[in-house]
């Protein structure tokens, strides 16, 4: 075999490779999110809404998440792209040596 049909076997096998192993991924956050999708869960939804989790239904696919203020939504469970973790960042030191340098 020439080289140039070494080298484009090897670019797709490269290619598959990389295919699965993103795929892989995937499925795993995927798995990863819907174990964190329980009733009491802070959400955020895909069109920017923070909610809490009242309730899913397996079956259909829909959950009941509440907005605040007593307002209750139905949505699909697709719409539920990431789990909110209570951890806050701790600022930098650049952004605490910045303010410092405006006080002064």
């Amino acid at each position: 075999m020439d080289p140039f049909s070494l080298f484009m076997i090897a670019a797709l096998a490269l290619l598959i490779f990389f295919m699965f192993r993103n795929s892989r991924k995937q499925r795993a956050q995927q798995q990863e999110l819907q174990e964190k999708l329980v009733p009491g869960a802070e959400v955020m939804t895909s069109f920017g809404l923070y909610a809490t989790v009242v309730d899913i239904d397996d079956d259909t696919n829909v959950a009941t998440i509440d907005a605040g203020g007593g307002t209750t939504l139905r949505v699909h469970r697709q719409v539920l792209t990431k789990v909110v973790d209570d951890e806050v960042e701790a600022p930098s030191e650049a952004e605490e040596s910045g303010s410092e340098s405006r006080d002064s």
